[in-house]
């Protein structure tokens, strides 16, 4: 053991958690203002971004108007050049050349870029240079019939290109069919440019650029894009120049928050190391010791309440004796009282709880079986589960001795007891049909609790052991001990439970009775062994064509009957003939004789219902009876309906 002592120990702690203390200080104030600086710094940047798009757009409107002022003044010369009697007149003449030398002198005497007329797709004629783009195109008509398409542009690519700069400052470039056939960039590669009506970041002869791009018609088919592009260095220095400016006033916020948590950090330390103080008094026995109570914060209330503990803590020693005392003398008056319980589940549940509780355990836990021959099973349990390794072996070993255990595994404790059967439960009564189980961590139980565990499980044992008998009684009472159905007595309690709920909520109630035909042949014949062995294995039909709400019973002698809650008249005629068939498929050994031929039984079946046959129970069993004797009448082995 360290020679430094608990206060050594606890001064180890005061340290770690004013080092804690302060870490959460500063992450409170660094966390929050590390998000905040990369929220703000991201909005900066997305605010400039956005700036630049805006500004891109409006000079984008600039450009598209540049391009529509040369639509216009095409559109204008396209006109004059409609009306010139000499065109025309080649046009209708069918003169290729003379439309041809028309062209070229109406682009002298115009001054446009080119010209060039089209039929049906098919250049007739066209003059000028084929750099031109943004041409204005007009229908030429003579006689009442279109004679030709004319396209008539007044402004090449490059130069549009310049003007956009000039006009817009931002660079520009036009393509054509995807190829660029003017640029204010010098060498521009072959760029991946947004498509028309979309803007975006590109990347233009090796500097980056902001983008944003429109179509405009070309020469017949040609498609024509415009794309102007701001350098992305201004937007940079821009989102540089606000973070700069964020980051500084961040920073004050950073420095304040930080100072102010600092402070409050030491204030909360100070006060800690007080109560720290006060609490080592109180452990070396000092109950005079009084915890600071300045101020009226949650500090001083609890400092408030720690002089309280302190000043009741005494006075509660001295009577934890007695409670003592006076819960072991409690606990053997609950155990006495345990024989008179007749609810096993709840019985158990008691002791578990009374067990945990009176030797202080963490937890315990009841075993039993369900059923005669079944696995354990958990059937009442209190605390936590965190031991399941002593638990385990002290359960193995009740379980291999039938004998009280007590293990250790791991630091952890546990006692075991086990729960048998007596005789007339079906059970041997050496048999462990159970186990009360209890346990704790790294404190192993002392002699005075493992007597009182072992008292109440032993108690607990006679009751359980009681309630069997107590069950195996009322089971015994109701039941037919040779079919293993529900005996007539049942039988009738249950018709007029039936009854009376099918007429409270309106519900169908469905009867069966059957009756094994010639069943008294087969005992003259084969003696009353085989009966039984008759009866036994058409029961098994009956419960096994049987749902769980339904009630089969014997009647009396070779007479069975199956209550069908919720069940009409077909529904129980379609029970009936289900049986009816299983039971005409049997084939039975003989009894005595295993080499002799097997038997087949036949039954013959009738079906009634409330409210469709009958209204009371009397009526209900009458009409299945009468049913059943049609059956008979009628030739046996089948299934006759009550009217």
């Amino acid at each position: 053991m360290s020679d430094r002592g608990p206060f050594g120990d606890l001064r180890d702690r005061l340290s770690s958690f004013r080092t804690r203390l302060r870490l959460f200080f500063l992450l409170i104030v660094i966390v929050p203002m590390v998000a905040v600086t990369l929220v703000v710094f991201k909005l900066i940047a997305e605010s400039e971004q956005g700036q630049a798009d805006a500004r891109v757009a409006g000079r984008q409107e600039a450009a598209i108007s540049l391009y529509y002022n040369a639509r216009s003044r095409a559109d204008r010369i396209a006109a004059q050049i409609g009306r010139d009697p000499g065109l025309a007149s080649a046009l209708r003449a069918g003169d290729d050349a003379a439309v041809q030398r028309a062209v070229v002198r109406l682009r002298a005497s115009t001054r446009a870029d080119r010209i060039v007329l089209e039929r049906s797709g098919t250049v007739l004629a066209q003059a000028g240079d084929p750099g031109a783009s943004f041409p204005a195109r007009r229908t030429l008509v003579a006689d009442g019939r279109t004679v030709a398409d004319l396209e008539v542009s007044v402004q090449d690519a490059a130069t549009y290109a310049t003007l956009v700069r000039r006009v817009t400052r931002l660079e520009t470039l036009v393509l054509r069919n995807d190829r660029i056939i003017a640029s204010t960039i010098p060498a521009p590669g072959s760029p991946r440019l947004p498509p028309s009506g979309a803007s975006g970041k590109v990347e233009v002869g090796g500097q980056e650029f902001q983008a944003a791009s429109f179509a405009a018609p070309g020469f017949g088919s040609e498609r024509v894009q415009v794309t102007v592009l701001e350098p992305h260095a201004q937007t940079a220095s821009a989102i540089r120049r606000g973070r700069l400016k964020a980051g500084v006033v961040l920073a004050g916020f950073f420095l304040l928050a930080l100072v102010s948590a600092l402070v409050v950090s030491r204030s909360l330390n100070r006060q800690i190391e007080e109560f720290l103080a006060a609490a080592r008094r109180l452990g070396a026995g000092d109950f005079s010791a009084r915890a600071p109570t300045r101020g009226r914060d949650q500090f001083a209330q609890l400092g408030g309440e720690f002089n309280n503990m302190a000043a009741e803590l005494d006075g509660r020693l001295r009577e934890l004796a007695q409670e003592r005392l006076r819960l072991e003398l409690s606990l053997r008056r609950i155990g006495e009282t345990f024989a008179s319980s007749l609810d096993r589940d709840g019985l158990l549940e008691i002791v578990v709880r009374t067990a945990v509780d009176a030797v202080d355990a963490v937890g315990g836990h009841a075993l039993a079986q369900r059923e005669i021959d079944g696995d354990l099973v958990p059937v009442a349990g209190v605390g936590d589960g965190s031991l399941p390794a002593a638990v385990a072996e002290a359960e193995r070993e009740v379980l291999a001795t039938g004998q009280p255990s007590l293990a250790e595994v791991d630091g952890g404790h546990a006692l075991a007891h086990p729960l048998r059967a007596g005789p007339a439960a079906g059970e041997r009564a050496d048999v462990v049909t159970g186990l009360i189980s209890v346990w704790r961590p790294e404190r192993a139980f002392t002699h005075r609790e493992r007597e009182l565990f072992h008292y109440l499980a032993g108690q607990a044992a006679v009751s359980v052991e009681n309630v069997g008998l107590h069950e195996t009684v009322e089971r015994q009472a109701v039941t037919d001990e040779l079919t293993g159905l529900s005996n007539r007595r049942r039988f009738q309690e249950t018709m007029s439970a039936e009854v009376e709920r099918s007429k409270r909520f309106g519900q169908e109630l469905g009867l069966v009775m059957l009756d094994i035909d010639d069943f008294k042949a087969v005992n003259d014949s084969y003696g009353h062994q085989q009966g039984d062995l008759v009866l036994r294995e058409v029961a098994r039909i009956l419960r096994a064509s049987s749902r769980e709400i339904d009630e089969p019973a014997r009647y009396g002698g070779e007479e069975l009957a199956v209550i069908l809650p919720g069940t009409g008249l077909p529904g129980a005629y379609e029970l009936a003939e289900r049986v009816r068939e299983g039971i005409e498929a049997l084939r039975l050994p003989i009894v005595g004789d295993p080499g002799a031929e097997p038997l087949q039984i036949t039954a013959s079946f009738g079906a009634a219902a409330l409210p469709t046959s009958a209204d009371s129970v009397r009526g209900l069993v009458a009409a299945a009876d009468e049913a059943l004797y049609q059956a008979k009448r009628a030739g046996k082995n089948q299934t006759v309906r009550a009217p």
